[in-house]
This record gives C-alpha cells, sequence and structure tokens, in this order.
C-alpha cells in the first residue's frame, strides 16, 4: 500500500485511552484540542537535533483537515517549505 503524501488522523483523549504508534521514517504530527493539555511522547532514540526534519503541517500536497485551522505553532513547525518547493531536481 503506499503511504506518501496520505494522511490518518485518530482523537486521543484521556476518556478513549487510546495510543498512536508512527513506525521509524513516519512523519507524524498532532494538534491539542484542549487547554492544558499533556502529551506523553516516546522515541526509540535519543533526540538528535541536528538530524531533525519536518513537514509543513499546512502543505496543500498532503492536505490535512485539521480540527483547528488557525493554531499557534512553535517557531520550527511555522518555517518548513512545502514540498513542492523542497523536491530535489
Amino acid at each position: 500500500m503506499r503511504t506518501r503524501l496520505r494522511w490518518f488522523a485518530a482523537e486521543l483523549t484521556g476518556e478513549n485511552r487510546r495510543a498512536l504508534y508512527a513506525p521509524a521514517g513516519f512523519a507524524h504530527g498532532f494538534q491539542t484540542l484542549a487547554d492544558d493539555s499533556e502529551v506523553f511522547y516516546q522515541m526509540s532514540a535519543s533526540y538528535h537535533p541536528e538530524s531533525a526534519r519536518g513537514l509543513r503541517w499546512d502543505d496543500p500536497a498532503i492536505g490535512i483537515v485539521w480540527p483547528i485551522r488557525d493554531p499557534v505553532l512553535s517557531l520550527n513547525n511555522g518555517s518548513y517549505p512545502l514540498l513542492e518547493r523542497s523536491k530535489k531536481p
């Protein structure tokens, strides 16, 4: 199954007790829908900032439908280029 440029969403709450596993190599993102949310985030290796990469949260090439359309973003999350512009010739 092809997964490039496809997305999936799930709502994780304290009530539904769901969790989401993103395998190595898969892009992932999250948006909190409630104030004072806590996110428990596990990684399979130590964080290495020099290796960090990302995708633009609102990239039309992916077309994610986010519940909050005008979110507050970290500097990193707001600065990634669109995929169309980042393609190598």
